[in-house]
């Protein structure tokens, strides 16, 4: 059970912001999935990355956040197949999976995420 004191204390979010270096630009329709596996586990966000490469969710906001384990997930391999760039069977990186924690509700978490069809870069950006 999550501590009141936890849900109270506001919240300054977590934001993805996600750029296909091999091209050089924001990662449009890129899927995106964020979990929180604790203190209790549930999907917080989802959707494809908005013409600026952010994902567009309440949980930049702080919706859902709370202290605890959280789990990121880029669909890499079908945003490649999408696009038409001929990708091997399996993909090197099909999907790119991030564990990270939260200690401080308070502070903004924003994760620059920077991918090729073979790695990626992701780390806790100054947002």
């Amino acid at each position: 059970m999550i501590e009141q004191e936890t849900l109270s204390q506001h919240s300054g979010g977590i934001s993805i912001h996600a750029v296909d270096v091999a091209n050089g630009t924001p990662a449009v329709g890129l899927k995106v999935r964020l979990r929180r596996l604790s203190p209790e586990p549930t999907e917080i966000a989802q959707g494809a990355c908005a013409p600026n490469g952010q994902l567009i969710d309440p949980v930049a906001d702080g919706q859902g956040v709370v202290r605890g384990t959280y789990e990121v997930e880029f669909d890499v391999g079908d945003y490649y197949r999408q696009r038409g760039v001929a990708m091997p069977d399996p993909s090197f990186v099909d999907v790119a999976v991030f564990r990270f924690g939260i200690d401080n509700v308070s502070e903004h978490f924003h994760l620059p995420f920077k991918f090729t069809p073979w790695g990626f870069s992701l780390f806790r950006g100054g947002a």
